[in-house]
């Protein structure tokens, strides 16, 4: 256990190099942006090391995982993000554990999150996912709705009971016109933030960026980036 921490921790060390670089780059404060440890596939003990290192945000993508490896971890002082694609059925378990859903891009998972939050009591911070590869009314390969979408979406969170719109959400595309661009991708998504905070001044967060291209993603704004492998190590395969 003391080398695995010893490895966390120079592995969150070089992220934390990575992060501070690319806000000095951007003319950036370093506070302005968070680090959100992805630990999908890894166990509860790896999640109990990140916290000792100071970690305070963890998320997870799939609730089957998720759920019992946040009860083993209630003791420890951390914000969960559920940052997968959610069907309406897990929605319930999610909401009991989760303190930001990234993945919202449906009214009917609004209705879903906003019933499951009353019942338990909850205030749920909701990120619309964004596809920058879906066309207008379509949804997107891995999630997300289109970007014309995105408004009628932010009000239906900002009237359903227990949920806050908090931002938005999005994965550099692998197709369409910004496939291999992850900086255009998200400076389109700073722009679709604008447009948002426009209409809902609170719903200022920008999560984007992961561990190959969380650079491009604090160049562009994102106040929120994912970083799983940087920090974990290469994913074990998923038998």
């Amino acid at each position: 256990m003391t080398d695995r921490r010893t490895e966390l921790a120079a592995n969150l060390a070089r992220v934390e190099e990575r992060i501070s670089a690319a806000c000095a780059a951007a003319g950036r404060k370093r506070e302005e942006v968070t680090l959100i440890v992805v630990t999908k596939t890894y166990p509860a003990s790896d999640v109990r090391l990140l916290s000792e290192l100071g970690v305070r945000h963890v998320a997870e993508n799939r609730d089957q995982d998720a759920a019992p490896k946040a009860a083993e971890c209630a003791d420890l002082p951390l914000t969960w993000h559920f940052v997968g694609q959610l069907q309406t059925n897990k929605v319930r378990s999610v909401v009991s554990y989760a303190d930001v859903v990234h993945s919202v891009d449906r009214i009917r998972l609004v209705t879903a999150l906003s019933a499951a939050a009353v019942r338990a009591g909850r205030e749920l911070d909701c990120l619309i996912q964004v596809a920058l590869d879906a066309e207008s009314g379509e949804r997107g390969d891995r999630g997300g709705v289109a970007p014309d979408g995105v408004a009628v979406l932010a009000d239906a969170i900002a009237a359903a009971e227990g949920l806050r719109p908090a931002g938005l959400m999005t994965v550099a595309p692998l197709a369409g016109p910004y496939a291999g661009r992850p900086r255009a991708a998200f400076d389109r998504l700073m722009e679709i933030s604008t447009g948002l905070r426009a209409a809902h001044p609170a719903a200022n967060m920008v999560s984007a960026g992961m561990s190959a291209d969380l650079d491009d993603a604090v160049a562009a704004g994102a106040t929120h980036v994912r970083v799983g492998s940087a920090v974990l190590g290469v994913r074990p395969g998923l038998g």
